[in-house]
C-alpha cells in the first residue's frame, strides 16, 4: 500500500523528468482529482494509505499531462483570480496576464461608477465576468460569445460564484453588429482572440492541439476582432464609458491607433508582469 504522499511524489518527479515547469502544483491537483479530494484535503490526507486504483488513476493522468493536455483540462478546474473556475476543452485555460483587464476594470470604476453595468465580449469560460462580478459587487454584467458550449461553461462559473442575480449570458457574434436592444454600457472588455492565422501552428502543443482554435485565431494580421469590436459595438457604450482590451505582443500601437481613429480618448496602455503592453484603455 502506498500513502497519497508516496504517489505524489512519484507523480511530481516523472513530471519534473519530463520538463514540466509547474510540476509541484500540478501533481498536487493531479492526485487530488483522482482521489476525489480537494487540493486541500490531499494535504491534509498525505500520510494516509490509499487504494491501487487511485495510484491507477494518477498514472493514466501524469500519462495524459505528458503527452501535452494541460492540467485544467485534465482536472476540469483552474483557479482565475483568487476565484475557481470550472474549465472544459470548450474554452481557453485563463492566464494571469488576463487578471490585468480586472485590475484596471477595478481602478476605472471603484468609487467612481459602483453600479456600473459591464459587457464582458468573447467571454469564453466567464473568467473575466465571475472576477468583476465578485470584486465590484453592485456591477450588472453581460457575458457574450460566439459559441453555446463556451456559454454553457460560462454559465455554470457564474452560478457557481453566485452571481446568478447579477450576470446573464448571451450569444453574439462580435465581429458584427450586436443583438437588438442590449442596452447601453459603462464598460466594455474583451480578451478576444488575437493570435495571427500563419502563427496558430507554431503554438504550444499544449495550445494547439488542445485549446479551442477559433478562440485563439484572430485572422490575417491578428487584429480582426478588434476592428470589428471597434466598429460595431462602441455604440453601445455610455458616454465616458471605457473600452479595454486585452492584446497581444507587438499589438498594442496597432490598437491603440484604431482607438484614436475612432474617437475614443485617453487610450492608453497597462503593462503586464513582464513588461509588455497588455492591456488597451480607452475613453468614449
Amino acid at each position: 500500500m502506498k500513502t497519497y504522499n508516496d504517489i505524489y511524489l512519484t507523480a511530481r518527479n516523472t513530471l519534473r523528468e519530463h520538463g514540466i515547469e509547474g510540476y509541484n502544483l500540478e501533481a498536487r491537483l493531479l492526485v487530488a482529482t483522482a482521489a476525489g479530494k480537494t487540493a486541500q484535503e490531499l494535504l491534509r490526507d498525505l500520510s494516509l494509505y490509499t487504494s491501487p486504483e487511485v495510484a491507477e488513476r494518477v498514472e493514466d493522468l501524469t500519462a495524459r499531462r505528458i503527452a501535452g493536455e494541460p492540467v485544467a483540462y485534465i482536472t476540469g478546474a483552474w483557479e482565475f483570480y483568487g476565484l475557481p473556475m470550472i474549465i472544459t476543452p470548450d474554452v481557453l485555460i485563463p492566464r494571469m496576464d488576463t487578471e490585468l483587464l480586472v485590475d484596471t476594470a477595478k481602478e476605472l470604476l471603484n468609487g467612481r461608477k459602483m453600479d456600473a453595468r459591464v459587457l464582458d465580449l468573447c467571454c469564453g469560460s466567464g473568467c473575466i465576468a465571475c472576477a468583476v462580478g465578485r470584486e465590484l459587487p453592485a456591477t450588472r454584467i453581460v457575458a457574450v460569445d460566439i459559441s453555446a458550449k463556451a456559454l454553457d461553461v460560462a454559465r455554470r462559473n457564474i452560478a457557481a460564484n453566485r452571481l446568478s442575480s447579477r450576470a446573464i449570458c448571451i450569444q453574439a457574434d462580435a465581429t458584427v453588429s450586436p443583438p437588438m436592444s442590449m442596452g447601453q454600457f459603462d464598460m466594455i472588455i474583451s480578451n478576444p482572440p488575437y493570435i495571427r492565422s500563419a502563427e496558430m501552428r507554431k503554438l504550444d502543443v499544449s495550445v494547439r492541439d488542445y485549446e479551442p482554435a477559433w478562440a485563439l485565431d484572430g485572422g490575417k494580421d491578428g487584429l480582426k476582432f478588434y476592428k470589428a469590436i471597434i466598429k460595431y459595438w462602441k455604440e453601445l457604450l455610455r458616454p465616458g464609458g471605457y473600452l479595454l482590451f486585452e492584446v497581444g505582443e507587438g499589438q498594442s500601437a496597432s490598437v491603440r491607433e484604431m482607438m484614436l481613429n475612432a474617437g475614443f480618448r485617453s487610450v492608453n496602455a497597462r503593462l503586464d508582469t513582464l513588461g509588455v503592453e497588455r492591456v488597451i484603455v480607452g475613453k468614449m
